[in-house]
């Protein structure tokens, strides 16, 4: 199956690339493999220098490839240009700190000299999803490239534009070819590039399924993965939570990237003394939410990115009323073309229902009550996921309870969640295992050499 893009929003088809043949995947393989040789002896210093020749080239493109990520993705065109512009801000952040975050560490022992360093290991293959074109691959690959690896990516097979846009930013920027390079190939194509000697570790963006499939292919070859998976996360909605300020942020914690995003706030879960208001508001706020043409200012949620993703939302939604929900907000596929689903509320959601027991990939929120902060706490851990979670509350024992109550990778309090440079990124549970970004993720993909000189 080639690499075809469709625009969400128009259902139009408006680019094919064929997938790459065996010999070619070879080809890449082979000259990735050989970049790596000079790429890792190369100093932080040049590694930087042409890193931020591509952040430069990158800043002077972002309404072209936003416009390119609206067309395939179906983001709106206004975040399309703040995932641009978060892609450049990462790639100055490594440019400028990477020597400082992979420097070698002394450690006191009996020896004269010891300690550990961070070597480059070789080609990381990286499998990446659709939801964020540019961002989940710079996310990545930027501080795995400066760490000295060279990375081969697969990229989803609805965005041939955006990944051919980022192997030609990076050439056009001085990197040599063959550091970043991508794969046109399918799924059935990824078990050999996992198992190709070359190919020294994976890393994955996606479900829990992909990354099952995935961690199963990396453990039979004996090969270090990092897996950033699925999550449900929690809005936790406390006591001494200041409503002003909190609805408006959990209509955009639900829609941002038209709801898809894996640290999109998903189940909303308030105490009881302050359901009721909050219902109240936030129904009314996504049902004021507007949807439309992703290219308008005016427009805050655009199209799902496929008609296959939009049905199964429509399908979780609809089996779930049947069992007994209710939509405040939304609930029902709109009668227009593109691939369009409506902000939604849904309440006494069955936890037996789709709803209840599925991450909902799409602008739906769940609300549920909680009898306190403790007991919002065990509602929001009981789920198979653990990526992030927020709270709001005004106090800071409440923001504590929640900060060391949560099993999760991350935790934001009055601030929707998101990864930043400064930070790892990553899940537990069956949301993943491993981090990006910060000093963790540019040490993922090292050899940490232990050194002691007697």
């Amino acid at each position: 199956m080639p690499f075809v893009a469709i625009n969400p929003a128009t259902e139009q088809v408006i680019s094919e690339i064929p997938n790459h043949t065996p010999e070619e995947v070879d080809q890449i393989l082979e000259t990735a493999s050989r970049a790596f040789q000079s790429w890792k002896k190369i100093s932080f210093a040049e590694r930087g220098r042409v890193m931020k020749s591509a952040a430069d080239l990158l800043d002077s493109e972002i309404p072209v490839v936003a416009e390119l990520m609206t067309s395939e993705m179906g983001k709106t065109f206004a975040a399309a240009k703040g995932e641009a512009m978060k892609c450049v801000m990462t790639m100055r952040y490594f440019a400028e700190h990477a020597e400082s975050l992979l420097r070698e560490e002394s450690l006191p022992t009996n020896g004269s000299r010891s300690g550990v360093r961070f070597d480059p290991i070789g080609v990381i293959f990286s499998v990446m999803p659709w939801n964020f074109p540019l961002w989940q691959v710079v996310r990545q690959a930027v501080p795995t490239l400066m760490a000295g690896n060279v990375v081969v990516f697969k990229h989803a097979s609805n965005l041939p534009g955006c990944a051919s846009y980022l192997e030609d930013l990076f050439v056009r920027a001085g990197f040599t070819p063959g550091v970043l390079s991508t794969t046109f190939v399918g799924h059935d194509a990824v078990s050999d590039i996992i198992g190709d000697p070359r190919v020294v570790a994976v890393s994955l963006t996606g479900s829990d399924r992909a990354g099952r499939s995935v961690g199963e292919l990396a453990g039979k070859h004996l090969k270090k993965c990092v897996l950033e998976l699925g999550g449900s996360d929690p809005f936790i909605v406390a006591n001494s939570a200041d409503m002003e300020r909190t609805v408006p942020m959990a209509v955009t914690a639900r829609i941002q990237n038209n709801g898809q995003a894996c640290i999109a706030s998903k189940r909303f879960i308030v105490v009881r003394e302050r359901a009721d208001e909050f219902l109240e508001l936030y129904a009314a706020a996504m049902g004021a939410v507007r949807m439309g043409d992703p290219m308008d200012p005016a427009t805050e949620l655009g199209p799902l990115v496929s008609r296959a993703q939009r049905d199964e939302l429509a399908a979780q939604v609809s089996t779930s009323l049947d069992k007994g929900a209710t939509a405040l907000a939304g609930g029902s596929v709109p009668d227009r073309t593109g691939f369009y689903y409506p902000a939604t509320v849904l309440t006494n959601v069955p936890r037996d229902s789709r709803a209840g027991c599925e991450e909902l990939f799409g602008p739906v929120a769940v609300v549920l009550v909680a009898d306190d902060l403790a007991d919002a706490i065990r509602v929001a851990n009981d789920t198979p996921w653990g990526l992030g979670g927020a709270v709001w509350a005004t106090d800071k024992n409440e923001i504590d309870e929640a900060i060391a109550g949560l099993d999760v990778g991350t935790v934001f309090a009055n601030a929707i969640v998101a990864s930043m440079n400064e930070l790892p990124f990553g899940g537990t549970k069956q949301s993943g295992f491993g981090r990006e970004l910060s000093a963790f993720g540019a040490r993922e993909f090292t050899n940490q050499k232990s050194f002691f000189v007697a």
